[in-house]
């Protein structure tokens, strides 16, 4: 969206591929300004939102302020440790590290909304001085900030309000100018953490809501599919399940189950020094195998004993309640072993190559579901980079819908404080509708009718590369 018709405007901070960008585009805002270091990621950016994406904060902020006037700040900034040295101001304690930028911009341009993303443990008590940092800093500026977090994550809204089937729990920090006199008052967290009207996350299907890709739309398929080494390692674990469940054993383990812990419980011997948790899961390993022996020896014996799985693909985690095999599920290789759940919702997409399995397709996610996962609209294009970097800027990126949710929601709460400063963008949140979707359908051309995004996909070739 061009500016300088723009109901607001908005700054867009480590950007990414630009999932805040879409989030407050698709509000009505048009970006004036956007940082992005990581090349590939910026040449996506510029590709889909036709802005460059400049590549370090620190030549904009340092000596001169060359970031123009704007009504939001958006930023899924870095964290680093700040100084703890006196537990001085809190710039002073950020001097150092990129959030130090960041209050610069604040400082000098005094925009009216601020819209920070991290990782949930920035709340954790390992970064509780951080936190405390951050919240102080802000409050000094002016900014009214709860000192509890928002943690959001997509899955907790329904389809039709931008909703994903991905767990992606965010810590988002929501504040508003309001001047030093006010600042300091404490306020709860905007947008509490729970499903939205009634939503339950057990309601998800990836089949349905996604949509999966048909093989077809994919293009080359083979890319996605496993490894002989992956595909012996769930045939094997496949023939786990079903030997429990065609024996009638009626709920399988809900504790990872670790086969080199596979011991009668007569002969079970605990370390001294072992750590509880890891008791805890032997002797639940020593009850398991002792009480199924005769099954899981003969499953076993079918797959020499796993000798020639590495060991953390000897564990097993399963999460997927009465399924009856891998093939209705979704999977999950980690560094702790094989992970199984229902086929509802996906884990977090991660910025490594643990790209979640379709039991039934025998396949990774594609690229272009992992952008669905996100909320990216259909017209999104990554170009002709490997598949690799768009599963890293995903696993990196914003989730769009639960993004503009946390703002829509902070900015009808906080309305009387925005209308005074920047009417036009409280006049957008206004009149926004509570799906982000439709508007950027119509993104590119506001004339034409919006495109449902949840029917099956176009080909995979162009725009719509998967």
């Amino acid at each position: 969206m061009n500016s300088s018709s723009a109901a607001f405007t908005f700054i867009d901070l480590f950007a990414g591929v630009g999932g805040f960008h879409a989030a407050l585009s698709a509000l009505g805002g048009g970006c004036v300004y956007a940082v992005e270091k990581d090349p590939d990621a910026a040449a996506v950016y510029e590709r889909n939102w036709q802005i460059r994406a400049r590549g370090d904060i620190v030549d904009d902020t340092q000596s001169e302020m060359r970031v123009p006037k704007h009504d939001v700040l958006a930023a899924g900034f870095p964290c680093q440790p700040f100084s703890k040295s006196g537990y001085q101001r809190g710039m002073d304690e950020a001097r150092g590290t990129l959030f130090w930028n960041i209050l610069r911009i604040l400082e000098v341009r005094r925009p009216t909304v601020v819209l920070l993303e991290n990782v949930r443990n920035i709340y954790g008590p390992r970064h509780k001085h951080e936190w405390e940092v951050i919240v102080r800093s802000l409050r000094e500026l002016g900014y009214q900030v709860s000192s509890r977090p928002i943690v959001f994550s997509p899955h907790l809204l329904p389809p039709e309000r931008g909703g994903r089937p991905q767990v992606r729990e965010r810590v988002f920090i929501m504040a508003t100018y309001v001047g030093t006199n006010r600042s300091h008052i404490d306020v709860a967290p905007s947008v509490p953490h729970l499903p939205v009207d009634g939503w339950s996350p057990s309601e998800w299907h990836l089949e349905e809501h996604l949509p999966i890709q048909a093989d077809h739309e994919i293009g080359n398929r083979l890319r996605l599919n496993l490894g002989p080494a992956e595909t012996t390692l769930v045939e094997a674990w496949n023939d786990f399940v079903v030997t429990l469940r065609s024996a009638g054993v009626p709920k399988l383990p809900g504790f990872p189950v670790w086969v080199d812990a596979f011991v009668h419980q007569d002969d079970l011997v605990v370390p001294p020094g072992t750590a509880a948790w890891k008791a805890v899961f032997l002797r639940k390993n020593a009850e398991f195998y002792t009480e199924h022996r005769e099954l899981l020896e003969a499953w076993l014996s079918r797959w020499n004993y796993l000798r020639d799985f590495p060991a953390s693909r000897r564990k097993f985690e399963w999460q997927a309640k009465d399924a009856e095999s891998l093939l209705d599920t979704v999977m999950h290789l980690r560094p702790s072993g094989l992970r199984v759940k229902q086929a509802t919702y996906v884990p977090a997409l991660v910025a490594i190559t643990q790209t979640s399995i379709l039991g039934d397709r025998q396949r990774r996610l594609s690229p272009r579901e992992a952008a669905r996962l996100q909320g990216l609209p259909e017209w999104f294009d990554f170009g002709a980079q490997p598949d690799a970097a768009t599963y890293r800027q995903m696993g990196n990126g914003v989730n769009v819908g639960a993004a503009y949710h946390v703002f829509r929601e902070h900015a009808i709460k906080t309305a009387g404080a925005i209308r005074r400063r920047a009417p036009g963008l409280a006049a957008a949140v206004e009149a926004s509708d509570v799906n982000p979707d439709a508007a950027l359908e119509r993104y590119w051309d506001p004339s034409r009718d919006v495109i449902i995004r949840r029917r099956s996909s176009t080909t995979d070739t162009g725009r719509a590369a998967g």
